[in-house]
């Protein structure tokens, strides 16, 4: 059995993730961040938050992390789009990044965006 390669994520902002955006594809391997909205123990699917943007995390395979509503973590997976065309996030890694500056954090990522732009165009 041949194994599959393991993506790394790449870096979006729940604003990014909707149906006509380039990063919201079956399978894509994303690293999202968000504040914990709710938590349901029976189906371990997070909802998080940033902004007015939301989005739905599937945490059935992370061990060891404890969920609390109000704190901010970071997810690393791959993105399931459901049939009514909302997608949730097959977490396979995740940690608490409270204390991050989500707006330092939005603005770190432009400019991350600018300079591998500027990278791949020379």
């Amino acid at each position: 059995m041949a194994l599959s390669e393991l993506k790394s994520g790449a870096l979006v902002s729940l604003q990014e993730l909707h149906p006509s955006s380039p990063f919201f594809k079956e399978g894509a391997s994303l690293r999202i961040v968000g504040k914990l909205h709710e938590y349901s123990v029976e189906t371990a699917l997070a909802t998080v938050v940033d902004g007015d943007a939301t989005l739905k995390v599937d945490t059935q395979h992370l061990r060891d992390l404890s969920f609390r509503v109000g704190s901010v973590y970071q997810f690393i997976g791959e993105l399931l789009i459901q049939p009514d065309n909302k997608g949730v996030l097959q977490a396979r890694v995740g940690r608490n990044v409270d204390g991050i500056d989500l707006n330092l954090y939005h603005q770190s990522l432009l400019l991350v965006r600018r300079f591998q732009d500027d990278h791949l165009k020379n």
